[in-house]
């Protein structure tokens, strides 16, 4: 089954949706890097969609953890508040769910059985990407798949990232590393971007759908 790996999508449901028309169930293995949550104007929304899309989808949709998520569950867990999250995007999806406050819970639960990597023989996704550095799965590692930013090690394999968006509104080939870098900012205005692989990790198709002004306004 070919990938279709979709970068950060940050509360731009709408984006999300018109990128999602793309996506082929039926051959297609989806696979969302992280960070659903924050920034844009529907949170919920789009936790909700990717639940559904998991629900009807089961064996043909990953949804990774990203770091917004981690710092979601971290503010109404046992050790919240979290007031370094509600900093970076947390404050607008508190105000989110507040006017849908039956929803948290539930979102909750589902955000936090989502794994921090999906790999194959050739391709390994991630939030942030592996990098040499020790207990790259502990989720307060700031080197760590969830938060690294700086160069990544050659795994052998392509590493496909969000985490940090890209510059141009286009993905990022990093040679080096091998590591293709899909955040392309779409809370910022720019593009919400799938790439379609083979499982050898080819290239077969990037789609970079603009950002509908109603998630960012």
């Amino acid at each position: 089954m070919n990938l279709f790996l979709i970068g950060d999508v940050h509360g731009c449901c709408h984006t999300f949706q018109t990128l999602l028309r793309y996506w082929q169930p039926q051959e297609e293995l989806l696979i969302q890097v992280g960070d659903l949550v924050d920034r844009g104007n529907f949170a919920p929304e789009t936790v909700g969609l990717a639940m559904e899309l998991n629900a009807t989808y089961p064996s043909q949709t990953v949804f990774l953890r990203g770091n917004h998520e981690a710092g979601m569950i971290r503010h109404y867990g046992p050790d919240g508040p979290f007031p370094e999250w509600l900093n970076w995007g947390g404050r607008t999806t508190v105000q989110q769910y507040a006017v849908q406050p039956a929803l948290l819970q539930l979102h909750l639960r589902w955000l936090e059985q989502r794994p921090l990597i999906w790999e194959n023989d050739h391709v390994v996704a991630s939030h942030a990407g592996l990098a040499d550095t020790p207990e790259p799965y502990d989720e307060d590692n700031l080197d760590g798949v969830l938060w690294r930013r700086g160069p990544l090690r050659n795994v052998g394999k392509l590493q496909v990232i969000g985490h940090t968006p890209t510059p141009n509104g286009l993905p990022l080939f990093d040679r080096l590393s091998h590591t293709l870098s899909i955040d392309t900012g779409a809370y910022l205005g720019r593009t919400l971007t799938g790439v379609k692989l083979n499982p050898q990790g080819d290239i077969l198709q990037i789609v970079a759908v603009p950002v509908d002004p109603n998630d960012i306004s």
